[in-house]
């Protein structure tokens, strides 16, 4: 990490441990952050997707910053994401956020709205405004129904806080081109393609399989700084059926539950609905490509106990979700 990338480079798109009634296990997610630093993350994305973002209420998103930054320590940079499809409310989450600790943001674009291109852009620059921290915007079409267009992307570029992209759409001649014509970062937001976003200049990766095993990716990073691809071709193999085992079958976040807990680094494998456990065939699906997870430093499949039971279902918190 170098001062012109406020971020980090192995970002870990972090699951929010929870208890099997559905409340937020603090102790676990404090366990679960510090695992991750140790196997050698260097930046932590709380409250995206993948931590269930949209069945969390404010008041826990902004305490998860604050134990982020309590238990990261200066070891790893502490990114707010998710936000809001309500401009006025992302900008009082990440007000708020910022308050708390965050060293930066990720910025979403708005779902379910399907604003248009000058709605997005409008968006993303409002919520910049309103704090002083780095951003990262989030371009994934598959989860907010639009695309952030290559004209939107050059226009947001200009906007001195706006410093990068999570991209999860998977263009990569659109990657090479903004490259090319912008100072903005790259993070991949796609666990498959890791590699090839950091082939042709992406800065790092926002991961979800990063929950279950950092190390991987670390050593991927640093092969592609060292200029050794072999090293980091092979990380990239290595990886490959575990990516296969968290983020085909089921939602990422409900596959990575499973694992941690199966392997004993998370108390439950609960989530809150409307996501639920694997059903008992996608749950054989994740277990079989297991099988093919070979030598992952810091992961002992030989310990792998998943249980079925514990994951099935959703659960309802006892406070509803978003709340302002």
């Amino acid at each position: 990490m170098t001062s012109e990338n406020p971020f980090g480079q192995v970002l870990v798109a972090l699951v929010t441990p929870m208890t099997a009634d559905g409340e937020v296990d603090w102790p676990g997610v404090e366990k679960h952050i510090d695992d991750v630093i140790s196997a050698g993350a260097d930046g932590i994305v709380v409250t995206g997707t993948t931590g269930e973002t949209s069945t969390l209420t404010d008041p826990e998103k902004i305490r998860l910053v604050e134990v982020g930054k309590d238990v990261a320590a200066g070891r790893a940079k502490i990114i707010t994401g998710g936000g809001s499809n309500e401009t006025a409310h992302a900008i009082e989450l990440y007000k708020h956020s910022e308050q708390a600790g965050a060293d930066g943001i990720m910025i979403v674009t708005p779902y379910y709205n399907k604003p248009t291109q000058a709605g997005i852009l409008t968006h993303f620059r409002l919520v910049a405004d309103a704090t002083d921290l780095p951003v990262i915007v989030y371009d994934i079409p598959g989860r907010t129904g639009v695309p952030i267009k290559y004209e939107t992307i050059l226009r947001l570029a200009k906007h001195p806080n706006i410093l990068a992209v999570k991209d999860a759409k998977g263009d990569f001649s659109e990657v090479s081109r903004v490259l090319n014509q912008t100072d903005l970062m790259y993070f991949s937001g796609d666990d498959a393609n890791v590699l090839p976003h950091l082939a042709i200049g992406a800065s790092g990766l926002i991961g979800v399989t990063a929950n279950i095993a950092p190390s991987p990716y670390r050593q991927m990073i640093d092969a592609v700084n060292a200029g050794d691809l072999a090293t980091a071709t092979a990380a990239h193999q290595q990886l490959e059926p575990l990516v296969r085992a968290v983020m085909t079958h089921v939602p990422g976040t409900v596959a990575a539950k499973y694992i941690l807990h199966g392997l004993g680094r998370i108390g439950s494998p609960r989530v809150r609905l409307p996501l639920v456990g694997p059903e008992e065939w996608e749950a054989a699906l994740i277990e079989d490509e297991i099988d093919h997870v070979q030598g992952i430093p810091g992961v002992d499949f030989h310990r792998f106990r998943p249980d079925r039971n514990a994951a099935a279902g959703g659960a309802l918190p006892k406070v509803a979700g978003t709340t302002r």
